[in-house]
């Protein structure tokens, strides 16, 4: 059996390539290469990228293997998520592995900025000695406004207190309580770009964010004061802030992003007050590492079938390891629902969760029952990623319930729903023992507790003697082996249902034959992919 395909499209770091382990074969190409990009997707089942390489909808398209796209950093602007999605390819990145950089590269602009490093080393090479030009000034009881409380705007407070100086911030999603924690005082916008001595932007870019350090913002700073952006371009508006710094409304700027990259013109590049890096925020050896080894770590995962944390089309997280268990059993348990609703289509399904479980975040359960709800049913490959789209597309309404109680087992997970012909469907699952053993517990009322198996047929009949000799007798005929067998019984209505997992699945017209014989209400053939 050939590996898996993994196409590394730049140059990415020897622990990427070790991280990805022996299981795939690696193929690298140069993703600027339009033509040899195309045709080296033709086999891949997973892509890694940096920043050069386009993989927008042509790309994806050319990638009918594809399960995974990775991106070895933080934005994603040259992935086409949208056309990604609906071809249930997942996307990941490696968004926590750059933020100490860009927290220290934040540090370092506010140091070259207070004391005029980058141009104090500029006259001095040119062989100037010019002491008392480059007067700095201290940190020391200065006021740094934070705009953003994040994961990098926490790392620049931390880093920052150190020097003795006030933090102030704005963030309207973060508490009180949590500033309180990070040493930092919580006030409004307008307050903090007018007490700021140092102000330092860390917010994504949204069109909320968009220019939201504007000429209004600007007008109201200090004469002495400075700002900082090392997040994204445009966060500050790069007119207005060019505007102010040339009216001496600010001391100076330190910059590491722009609204266009390279810049297309020095308008702010060639300002003295300016201080300017080429997006160099997460440009050091150990960020690039840590992303190269995360996505390769999420693309092990992915081509596994297993749900990643850093993917950014599938509606997950991290998963608590007493949750994950119960990712596997509740696909299956979706395509034994799949296999006893296969006579008119789904209109809605329930996934419901009882027992201890429900204690934990277990929406990612939702996406298991979806995907092995439409594994067998639909002819696309079906993932985490395009599952709850293919829901959608149908007209499935799904709905996710958890409660606290459940009578004869720790967890049971159940998925009950209507179909199109107005009958409904339930299936009940959980695990036993110390080997974890996935079994069903409940179908359509009928109670029982049977290993889930490869092959197994389901149907009901008039319970009367007989029956197991019948279809026994068919079986037989046929050459397979009955594995497993269990017989639920409704006494008060006198029917049964017959559970039967069997070494090879059932033919069509095996199975008709086994359904007349018997008089059975119902049947269904139940086959479980891997």
């Amino acid at each position: 059996m050939s590996k898996p395909v993994v196409l590394i499209a730049e140059q990415l770091s020897p622990a990427t390539v070790a991280a990805l382990g022996p299981d795939f074969d690696v193929v690298n190409v140069d993703g600027t290469d339009r033509p040899a990009l195309l045709a080296a997707l033709a086999t891949a089942d997973a892509i890694l990228v940096r920043s050069a390489t386009q993989v927008d909808a042509e790309a994806i398209a050319a990638a009918p293997q594809l399960k995974v796209i990775a991106r070895a950093g933080v934005g994603l602007d040259n992935v086409d998520i949208k056309a990604a999605t609906q071809a249930g390819v997942m996307v990941v990145n490696a968004p926590t592995s750059n933020i100490i950089s860009a927290a220290e590269l934040t540090v370092t602009h506010i140091l070259s900025l207070a004391r005029h490093v980058p141009r104090a080393h500029a006259s001095l090479s040119a062989g100037e000695w010019k002491r008392s030009s480059y007067t700095g000034t201290e940190l020391y009881e200065k006021t740094v406004g934070i705009v953003g409380l994040g994961r990098i705007g926490a790392l620049v407070a931390d880093r920052l207190r150190g020097f003795g100086v006030e933090l102030i911030a704005f963030d309207p999603y973060v508490t009180a309580a949590r500033a309180q924690q990070l040493g930092v005082t919580l006030v409004t916008l307008d307050e903090l770009v007018e007490r700021s001595d140092f102000l330092t932007i860390h917010m994504p870019r949204t069109p909320e964010t968009l220019g939201m350090i504007g000429a209004e913002q600007l007008a109201k700073m200090k004469p002495t004061s400075y700002v900082v952006n090392v997040a994204r371009g445009g966060l500050i508006d790069e007119a207005a802030l060019r505007d102010a710094l040339v009216a001496g409304q600010i001391a100076g700027a330190g910059l590491d992003v722009f609204v266009q990259e390279p810049p297309q013109d020095d308008a702010l590049t060639s300002l003295p007050n300016v201080t300017v890096t080429p997006h160099l925020g997460a440009s050091t050896d150990e960020a690039q590492e840590k992303a190269g080894v995360s996505v390769a770590k999420s693309v092990r995962l992915a081509l596994a079938g297993e749900l990643v944390p850093d993917a950014v089309n599938v509606a997950g997280g991290v998963i608590d390891p007493y949750v994950r268990p119960g990712l596997p059993l509740t696909e299956k348990l979706g395509q034994v629902f799949a296999g006893l609703a296969q006579n008119s289509p789904v209109t809605s399904i329930d996934v419901v969760v009882r027992g201890e479980l429900a204690e934990y975040d277990v929406k990612v359960l939702r996406l298991a029952a979806l995907k092995g709800l439409f594994t067998n049913v639909v002819s696309e490959p079906v993932s985490y990623v395009n599952a709850p789209l293919l829901a959608e597309q149908r007209g499935v309404e799904v709905r996710q319930l958890t409660e606290s109680g459940s009578e004869s087992y720790r967890n049971v997970i159940t998925l009950r729903g209507s179909l199109a012909d107005g009958s409904t469907v339930s299936v009940t699952g959980t695990l036993t023992g110390p080997k974890q053993v996935e079994k069903i517990v409940e179908i359509n009322g009928f109670e029982m507790e049977m290993p889930i198996a490869e092959h197994m047929i389901a149907f009901t009949y008039q319970d009367q003697p007989g029956v197991v000799a019948s279809y026994g007798a068919i079986l037989g005929q046929e050459n397979i082996n009955i594995a497993g067998l269990v017989i639920a019984r409704d006494e008060k209505v006198g029917r049964a249902l017959s559970v039967l997992s069997l070494d090879e699945a059932l033919s069509d017209e095996a199975s008709e034959r086994l359904r007349v014989s018997v008089s059975a209400e119902t049947l269904h053939s139940i086959d479980i992919t891997e």
